[in-house]
């Protein structure tokens, strides 16, 4: 018996393959840092072949060593999103002088006539009747900003009046302002002041009439008091802009269609009809984009990604691409933007089109891929590792690593990543991983075998012992 159960015990002692090891995991990748700038802090922007080699997610894998195989202290740096600056647009602006204002109820007269020919509105001024008397001060002024119908869709409305004027050196003169369309029907617009002030650093001068957010093509403007209101020489329609700046430009790829990769799941419907597309590695994805054969193609079609080939399918979006020849020139529909972390899109054909042509259609892919920065320590070169599932995370806060990363930014060196390679002790050592885990339920059959073959052995012989002693 005590042979059987030091058999048990032996067996049931053994190491489990897989488990984990004390030691310092291997990293089963490797590409040389090339260091094109150098700085205390340098910036190496991650290709896809980073992702692609990672093994885990959000790259905690990723590990920076010098030539003498120690650690490099790095972080990791989100690319930044799109910057929104505004600058301004300037029209000149036609100024009139605006007669004296009669006594009473009277309508104030126009020093301008307004000819309306269809669409078009032109004006004409008149004659010396309805101008000011000679060295009389004009109560106010008549701006006309010009046809806002025709300006283009995509041009923005005037926002602020910014005035000129020849004198004095210093005024501060309040007004009163009213729109109007066709100078018959006025509505008011609001009031401000401008001012100019002398100081020994120059002129501080206040010239904006800010306009409300519907403005009309005619202001008419009026002094609180013309004795002490500056004379004008010129007025200009200030438009704001807008203006989006990438900051970090995305990483575009082009994807051949491939076969559906093999999972668990089954292939639907779609599959036959659909192409597939294999980015190596889960992606932020931003953009999409279908390049199409030669000729005059459309192509609506429903998009679909996954990040692992077990799980289905998830709608992103439905689109209508096209490719469009006239008289030469080809036109292109625009990418569609998306927002998706995904490696597997599938592109699949509306059911009234046609298929599309797995040998003429590409997917244009623009990704928006993260950095590292690290400091430019140890003993160069540098080199970057990666894929290892036992790894803990590697990357240093940003903040930790950089006392003020806004300051140090523009300061940056620049590296690039080379070709991967393998590390030959991390692959034999996978591939021992992979036995062991492919040797482990056998192993564990063994062991229960054993196992149930000690107890019954066990049993047999009590059993055996208490039939040979004879009953007291």
């Amino acid at each position: 018996m005590r042979r059987a159960e030091a058999v048990v015990l032996v067996l049931l002692a053994l190491p489990v393959p897989g488990a984990a090891s004390a030691e310092e995991p291997l990293f089963r990748h490797r590409a040389p840092i090339v260091v094109e700038q150098s700085a205390p802090f340098v910036k190496l922007p991650l290709p896809a072949s980073a992702y692609a080699h990672s093994t885990q997610p959000g790259l905690q894998d990723l590990r920076v060593f010098d030539a003498r195989g120690e650690r490099v202290p790095f972080a990791l740096l989100a690319p930044r999103a799109d910057e929104v600056l505004a600058s301004e647009q300037l029209r000149d602006a036609v100024l009139y002088p605006l007669p004296p204002r009669p006594a009473g109820n009277t309508a104030w007269p126009s020093p301008v006539d307004v000819i309306v020919e269809g669409d078009r509105i032109s004006v004409r001024r008149r004659g010396p009747a309805t101008a000011a008397p000679p060295g009389a001060r004009s109560p106010g002024w008549l701006i006309d900003l010009g046809d806002l119908r025709e300006r283009r869709r995509d041009d923005p409305l005037p926002q602020s009046l910014r005035l000129q004027w020849s004198g004095p050196a210093e005024f501060s003169a309040a007004y009163s302002f009213e729109l109007s369309d066709d100078l018959r029907q006025w509505r008011q617009g609001g009031g401000g002041q401008v001012m100019a002030l002398a100081s020994p650093a120059g002129a501080l001068t206040q010239p904006s009439v800010m306009l409300p957010a519907a403005p009309a093509r005619f202001v008419r403007l009026v002094w609180a008091d013309a004795a002490g209101a500056p004379q004008l020489t010129g007025a200009r329609a200030v438009s704001s802009v807008p203006r989006s700046v990438t900051r970090d430009a995305p990483v575009e790829m082009t994807i051949l269609a491939g076969a559906e990769p093999a999972g668990k799941v089954a292939p639907d419907a779609d599959a036959k009809r659909a192409l597939h597309f294999d980015l190596d590695a889960p992606l932020p994805i931003v953009q999409l984009d279908l390049q199409l054969g030669g000729g005059t193609q459309v192509a609506p079609v429903r998009l679909q990604a996954r990040t692992h080939a077990d799980e289905p399918w998830q709608p992103l979006a439905g689109a209508v691409f096209y490719r469009l020849e006239r008289n030469g020139v080809v036109s292109t529909s625009p990418p569609l933007t998306v927002r998706r972390t995904a490696r597997y899109v599938r592109v699949v054909p509306d059911e009234r089109a046609a298929a599309l042509d797995p040998m003429q259609t590409r997917l244009v892919v623009r990704a928006q891929l993260s950095s590292v920065v690290f400091a430019a320590q140890g003993q160069p070169p540098y080199a970057l590792l990666a894929g290892s599932r036992q790894a803990a995370a590697g990357a240093l806060p940003l903040a930790t690593l950089i006392p003020s990363p806004d300051d140090e930014r523009p300061r940056f060196g620049r590296a690039s990543v080379g070709p991967w390679s393998e590390v030959t002790e991390a692959m034999r050592q996978a591939e021992a991983e992979q036995r062991r885990a492919a040797l482990r339920p056998w192993l564990l059959w063994a062991v229960l075998l054993l196992g149930v073959a000690g107890l019954a052995l066990m049993v047999w012989r009590l059993a055996r012992g208490g039939a040979a002693t004879p009953p007291t």
